[in-house]
């Protein structure tokens, strides 16, 4: 039952820091195998029977969301309808031929359709759709499958920060802070391409002994075969096309995404009730329901953290940190946001650094946040690059690899995160300072 009488300001901000840490703790451990929702609304729930914050407050946070709830909703249900179409699998046989029997050249060619899947389906559809199909590709050509893979999780995070679209993190973000499509994409494109470019680079040397080989294109399934019904397979493009359209236009006038995805979602569902291709059990298979109680806690968990003031001095150590600079707000928070996505996820980590900037409005001259802010970005959506539990995304594509008995640690992973990510942050932070002064 809640508390029933008030308590003291220390005691209460004590209380509070000590729940969100060990709900932080508990996300990153996961004691008794226990799923990251689970943990986050156990703490989310704790704060609300200790009066730490209260009913209304957290109903009001979660309300004032919507926007990022529902996004995730329409972009997942958009990928998944667009896989039951064939539209991966149709994709991943052309990039193939394309590829004109050279497993260097198919290697470039996954790096480029998962750059083209996150940028208009978000890194998720990357990670977890496209890796199955690539591997059953890979495997059907008898080439080794490591490089492929492995290119399937990291372009899902390069090519995240291409459009606000691209990754839900910059949702997340973007909910808190008016940033315009034109301010992100020209702060944030051309990194995005050079951090792409150092991605590919780095895995042609890498894996060079793997891909130096060819295959036989006689191997290669035909399109027809990825196309269970052309009708619902061509209206699925067509809309997949709109909605691509729809995000920019929506992103340039400041139209809420979510009703772009959800729109798009539901002409999808239309069609595949048309063509007789809509199976609920699929597509419930798709979405991560419990990636919704994970958000929900963590909103409420920060919100009430936020309430105490510490975001607050958190948001003023970052800036004393960057000394008031904007290469500093570049490196500072790009930085933090890296490592902290390797140790708590960059959801929370997203959530977190966002409520700290907002309360130093004012405080910050306007160049300093739009650096804090657009560094915050690059660093949650490129840092999960570095471990295995920097994202959801990168789990999920570990039991993707397991169930077909393929076991990657996590040192094997942080061993190929190293070479590749601390380099691309580097680039990329340099890039956005530099033209945040152009």
């Amino acid at each position: 039952m809640f508390l029933l009488f008030p308590l003291p300001v220390l005691t209460r901000t004590l209380l509070t820091t000590l729940i969100a840490l060990l709900t932080l703790v508990g996300i990153m451990t996961r004691p008794f195998r226990w799923n990251e929702a689970l943990i986050a609304l156990a703490g989310a729930a704790l704060l609300l029977l200790l009066g730490l914050i209260s009913p209304l407050t957290a109903l009001q946070t979660l309300l004032g969301d919507w926007n990022v709830f529902l996004f995730f909703l329409g972009m997942m249900a958009l990928s998944a309808f667009a896989d039951q179409a064939g539209l991966f699998d149709w994709l991943a046989i052309v990039a193939a031929r394309l590829a004109r029997r050279r497993a260097r050249l198919l290697l470039l060619n996954v790096f480029l359709l998962g750059s083209l899947i996150s940028m208009v389906l978000s890194n998720d559809a990357t990670a977890l759709i496209l890796t199955p199909v690539v591997y059953t590709l890979v495997t059907r050509l008898r080439l080794p499958v490591i490089p492929f893979l492995f290119a399937c999780t990291f372009i899902a995070d390069s090519a995240s920060f291409l459009l606000p679209v691209s990754n839900p993190i910059n949702i997340l973000v973007l909910s808190r802070f008016q940033l315009d499509l034109w301010t992100f994409v020209r702060l944030l494109g051309l990194p995005a391409l050079a951090v792409i470019a150092v991605n590919i680079g780095i895995f042609f040397w890498l894996y060079r002994r793997e891909v130096r080989g060819g295959f036989d294109p006689k191997r290669l399934p035909s399109g027809r075969e990825a196309i269970k019904e052309p009708g619902y397979f061509r209206y699925c493009c067509l809309v997949l096309g709109v909605v691509a359209v729809a995000y920019v236009v929506a992103s340039a006038s400041g139209f809420p995404l979510s009703c772009v995805a959800l729109a798009g979602a539901l002409l999808l569902l239309s069609g595949a009730v048309r063509w007789h291709q809509f199976r609920p059990r699929a597509l419930a298979s798709h979405i991560s329901w419990s990636l919704f109680g994970f958000i929900a806690g963590m909103f409420v968990i920060v919100q009430a953290v936020e309430e105490t003031g510490l975001t607050r001095l958190f948001g003023e150590l970052l800036w004393h940190l960057s000394g008031g600079s904007s290469l500093g707000a570049v490196l500072v928070g790009t930085l933090g946001a890296a490592l902290g996505t390797n140790l708590i996820n960059n959801v929370p980590m997203a959530v977190v650094l966002s409520a700290s900037l907002q309360a130093l409005h004012g405080q910050l001259s306007p160049t300093t946040q739009l650096a804090f802010v657009v560094a915050t970005i690059f660093g949650c959506d490129l840092g999960p690059n570095l471990t295995t539990v920097g994202s959801l995304a990168t789990v999920l594509w570990l039991l993707i690899l397991r169930q077909r008995q393929l076991d990657v640690s996590g040192l094997d992973y942080f061993k190929v995160g190293i070479l590749v990510t601390p380099l691309m942050l580097l680039v990329g932070a340099m890039l956005i300072w530099l033209l945040l002064l152009a």
